[in-house]
């Protein structure tokens, strides 16, 4: 029987990119969307969620357990990008990233599950980002939901470990998606100290965005991690230097590697 891939965020960007190319493969692949009417030319089917209200996360894994009586993998894939100065950034807007890019996944990740206990096997892959490795200027609050993703994976991993259940990360980098135009931006004040920093900043991002990686290096990688029999605790997909840069928090000291950021960021 195919496997069943059950993937968060599934109408757009990476998340389609990786639906289309496992469901070319063979996999029975559903996708998920607050707005499932706004997909009607989907390649595979896409199923109600807003993982920020878990009502809709139930229903959802309901459906396809309906058609499907399994689920062999999550894709966390559903996320929201926010940048701005970490003092000038609303707490709500603050608590809603941490809701759509940590909470919602957990209680995603809780709702399968019971299911894969049951059939003694899983795979639950969660989209972080190589941004979540370091605190990065004007993007703290993306970072910090981000790593903490990744630690959370850490943890489940092993807590999982005696079911036959596996978990593993999956950090991006800039991808050609449309991202930013749905992260939240801070505004840039006019009479703000960080101005001429933030504003700067934000235009950088966006051009790493509009200039990023084809999605479809993301499909293939998810597709070899779903054949892999046992998936590595971290992966990290995207252009050489972005994931160098993980390499160097390591090894510089520190300050040093502040210095590097301010001086990529011109701050």
């Amino acid at each position: 029987m195919s496997k069943v891939v059950l993937i968060t965020g599934g109408s757009s960007g990476i998340g389609k990119s990786v639906g289309e190319f496992l469901q070319a493969k063979g996999f029975k692949v559903y996708g998920t969307s607050r707005n499932p009417k706004n997909y009607p030319d989907s390649k595979f089917p896409i199923v109600a969620l807003d993982v920020t209200k878990p009502e809709t996360i139930s229903t959802c894994v309901n459906e396809v357990l309906t058609h499907e009586s399994k689920i062999d993998v999550l894709l966390n894939n559903a996320g929201a990008g926010i940048t701005g100065p970490i003092e000038e950034i609303p707490d709500v807007e603050i608590k809603r990233n941490f809701e759509t890019n940590l909470f919602g996944p957990i209680n995603v990740i809780k709702a399968v599950l019971p299911t894969m206990r049951q059939q003694n096997s899983g795979l639950i892959i969660n989209v972080t980002s190589i941004a979540g490795y370091m605190g990065l200027p004007y993007r703290g609050v993306y970072s910090a939901s981000k790593g903490a993703l990744e630690l959370i994976t850490e943890a489940f991993r092993m807590e999982l470990k005696g079911f036959n259940i596996n978990m593993t990360n999956v950090a991006p980098g800039d991808f050609a998606t449309n991202i930013a135009a749905g992260r939240y931006h801070a505004p840039v004040l006019e009479d703000s100290p960080y101005k001429a920093t933030y504003g700067n900043t934000l235009s950088m991002m966006d051009e790493h965005v509009d200039s990023g990686s084809d999605p479809k290096q993301m499909a293939d990688a998810i597709y070899k991690i779903i054949q892999t029999k046992n998936p590595k605790i971290h992966y990290k997909v995207g252009a050489f230097m972005q994931k160098f840069s993980i390499v160097l928090k390591r090894i510089l000291p520190d300050a040093v590697y502040e210095k590097l950021l301010m001086n990529h960021y011109k701050l």
